[in-house]
Parts: structure tokens; C-alpha cells; sequence
């Protein structure tokens, strides 16, 4: 384990299975919500975070810290703070595999918007992760449906996934389950609604006809199955997404309600995120969070 000024506290029970804030006892009774002011300060929650869980796990060669990761531009202040904290001797990836929720069908793993060279560009290139731990779906694999079975197995052989860090779409996608996707489906191809082609479009010249009509994604079952479970929204455009996946009922149709059953599951978003919810809705989770808001104390 890389040593640093953060250490693993044993001594500390409540940390047994990972910060859970003020209120351990909370742990699989409610979705926590962490309202950050602002996208750079849920970046650095999410980000340490991130980095208390594994430095409590204390992961060792045959015992590695197993983390699932997403890609699009909710996770790229969470990825640059998690590589200062690399570069400064306070956390190593040396012992932790890795797992990309998603990636386009039929785009050169070296084509500048393959999530490929947008993992190893953003995050990968910059920690001390070894390659051999990185795992990214191959969306040109000969046979896509034996690729998608073998990346469900590669989780299963390590494991399963400690801990899956996600964003979501302004329709409430995780990964690639767009609106209707089964909320049990695994790991498989699936065809982009146009409006994720047009908004995704950004990277690809403004033109969604560039954007690759299916990609690899894993299910929202396999998001599901791991340990916990955290999700980063930010801006406006995803405020919509955000009262369904906290407000109104599990529905296929917003599958980031799914988290709704899960036992340990984590939303951290900026204020302009919340601006559909209800006012009482805000006061609750700020109220029951608030001695957890303040990132520096994830690694006090």
C-alpha cells in the first residue's frame, strides 16, 4: 500500500466498511444525497470518497480494491482529484482493478472519443494503475454478445465490484440503459436513443450522425450487484433526472430510480441539480448530511 499524510484507521469501527459520514447507522435504510454547492465541490466529495473506501479496504496484491467507473464529463473532476491525490503520495491505485461501465460499437480503441483514450486521457494516464487492472469493453470484439459475457464473468472471478462510481444522462440513463432498459439487464449491446447520439454530438463536431449508433454498456443489474453504489449529477439539464431518482417511484423509464433499491447508495450533486425538487425534499437531505458536507472530513 502506497504510504502517505492519509491512512487507513482501523481503530476507528465505524470505518469498517467505509466512511458513511455522521450517520453510520444510516448504512442500508436510505439513498444518502450530499448537496455540494457547486460542481467542483461534489467532484472533491465523490473523489475522496472514492479514496477513503480504498484506503480502509487497504487493498494488497490478492486481495485488490475492485472499482467500476464511468465515463462522460459528470466524472472528470472527481478523476483530477483523485490523481492529485495520487501524485501526492496520499492514495495508489497500484492494487486496484478497474471496470468501465460502457463503450461505442465499431470506434478505433485509439479514435480520440473511444472511452478508451478518454479513460487513459483523463484518469488512467495519470495514476499509477497498472494496465493488466484496467478492464474496458472491447466494442469491436469479433463476437459482441461473448464479449459482454466475458465481462460479466471477469467481474464475478474478482469478486464483484466494491464499489461503482456513475453519472447520469438528462433522461436518467446510468451507463448506457436508456429509457425502458430493463432494470435487471446485464452487460450487452444496446442502440442509442437519438437524443443521447445529439447530445453526446459534442465530442464528435456537433454532428450526431458521427456519434456510433450502439455501444457496449453494462446492465443496470450489474450496477446493481455492486457493494455501493455512487452517483454524481451536476447542472441543471440533469435536475429533471434527479427528482426521479430521489422523489417518484423505481420506473424503467428513468432507470436512475433504480438505486432506489439498493442498500447502500450514494448521490452527490451540485445546487443546480436540485432545483426541481421540492424545497422540503432539499432542507431533508442537507439537514440529515450536514455533518458529512464538508469533503476534507472524508479524509480526516
Amino acid at each position: 500500500m502506497h504510504n502517505g499524510t492519509v491512512a487507513s484507521s482501523p481503530e476507528r469501527p465505524d470505518r469498517e466498511a467505509g466512511i458513511d459520514g455522521a450517520f453510520p447507522q444510516k448504512r442500508g435504510v436510505t439513498i444518502r444525497v450530499i448537496i455540494q454547492p457547486n460542481y467542483e465541490k461534489a467532484s472533491q466529495w465523490a473523489a475522496n470518497y472514492v479514496a477513503r473506501k480504498i484506503l480502509d479496504f487497504g487493498p494488497v496484491l490478492d486481495r485488490p480494491f475492485v472499482l467500476g467507473l464511468p465515463t462522460g464529463s459528470s466524472p472528470i473532476g472527481m478523476y483530477r482529484e483523485l490523481a492529485s491525490l495520487n501524485k501526492a503520495g496520499k492514495l495508489s491505485f497500484e492494487h486496484v482493478i478497474t471496470f468501465n461501465m460502457d463503450e461505442y460499437v465499431g470506434l478505433p480503441q485509439d479514435h480520440p472519443e473511444s472511452y478508451h483514450s478518454f479513460m487513459w486521457r483523463n484518469f488512467f494516464g495519470h495514476i499509477d494503475i497498472p494496465k493488466r487492472n484496467v478492464n474496458i469493453l472491447d466494442g469491436n470484439a469479433p463476437d459482441l454478445a461473448v464479449e459482454c459475457a466475458e465481462y460479466e464473468s471477469r467481474i464475478r472471478q474478482v469478486g464483484g465490484i466494491r464499489l461503482f462510481v456513475g453519472g447520469i444522462g438528462a433522461d436518467g440513463h446510468i451507463a448506457f440503459n436508456e429509457p425502458s432498459s430493463s432494470l435487471a439487464s446485464r452487460t450487452r449491446q444496446v442502440r442509442l436513443t437519438q437524443d443521447t447520439r445529439i447530445v453526446n454530438s459534442r465530442f464528435f463536431d456537433n454532428d450526431p450522425s458521427k456519434v456510433p449508433e450502439k455501444a457496449l454498456s453494462v446492465g443496470v443489474g450489474t450496477v446493481m450487484d455492486a457493494n455501493e453504489v455512487i452517483i454524481i449529477v451536476n447542472g441543471a439539464n440533469k435536475a429533471r433526472a434527479l427528482r426521479h431518482a430521489i422523489e417518484e417511484g423505481v420506473n424503467h423509464m428513468w432507470t436512475i430510480s433504480a438505486l432506489q433499491m439498493h442498500p447502500n447508495g450514494i448521490i452527490v450533486c451540485d445546487e443546480d441539480a436540485t432545483l426541481e425538487l421540492k424545497v422540503g425534499t432539499v432542507k431533508y437531505f442537507k439537514d440529515v448530511e450536514a455533518l458529512a458536507l464538508d469533503p476534507a472530513t472524508l479524509l480526516a
